[in-house]
């Protein structure tokens, strides 16, 4: 898996993270479109309430664990279509806007588009934004590497309706700590079954 990411200090007035995509840009950015589960995406993030507000407005309170000492957030922001990708811009936070760019990618092979994601801080002082570093949102390169890892099944299950459900209406709505257990239970479960098969395949060839 190829992924590069670029984070500069919060001090600064933008961060980024870039990654390659199995998607054609067409694609990616229909995916992309879908804000929610898009933000949902983010293991730092976890959700209490969103809102569809309407004109492509959106509200979403949570708590973001991407810092030392987690922090509460409610945002409210806009989404615009570009050319060649979305702009989330917010209100009255640190964070002006989020910019994902969608392009050609820089290698071949399985890869197919480059995502990068763009955080804007430009439009506080630097006075300002040291009030509130406390709130800067600190998980873009692992929004970054676990979108990555989304899109790669996307790719490979999506069109499975069976796996499509699941992940819309049992896995996106999980906080991440549920996803992390569930995970961890289905590998259990494999592991018990293999047990299982194995134990029947023994007595067979004891016995049969």
């Amino acid at each position: 898996m190829n992924d590069q990411s670029t984070a500069p200090a919060a001090m600064e007035d933008m961060a980024w993270a870039s990654i390659e995509t199995p998607l054609d840009k067409d694609s990616l950015k229909a995916f992309c479109l879908d804000i929610e589960r898009l933000f949902r995406i983010n293991p730092m993030l976890i959700f209490n309430d969103w809102q569809t507000n309407g004109d492509n407005q959106y509200r979403f309170s949570g708590q973001n664990i991407s810092q030392e000492e987690p922090f509460d957030f409610d945002l409210t922001f806009t989404v615009t279509e570009l050319p060649d990708g979305v702009e989330i811009s917010y209100e009255n936070s640190i964070k002006t806007r989020t910019t994902i760019k969608i392009e050609d990618p820089t290698s071949g092979g399985e890869w197919k588009s480059k995502l990068t994601i763009t955080d804007d801080y430009s439009g506080m002082s630097e006075l300002e934004r040291e009030e509130l570093l406390h709130t800067v949102d600190r998980s873009l390169t692992v929004w970054a590497k676990y979108l990555q890892q989304y899109l790669i099944a996307w790719q490979r299950w999506s069109r499975f309706a069976p796996w499509r459900w699941y992940m819309r209406k049992v896995w996106q709505p999980m906080k991440p700590s549920g996803r992390r257990i569930t995970y961890m239970l289905l590998w259990i479960t494999v592991f018990e079954i293999a047990l299982i098969m194995l134990g029947v395949a023994i007595y067979y060839l004891e016995y049969a």
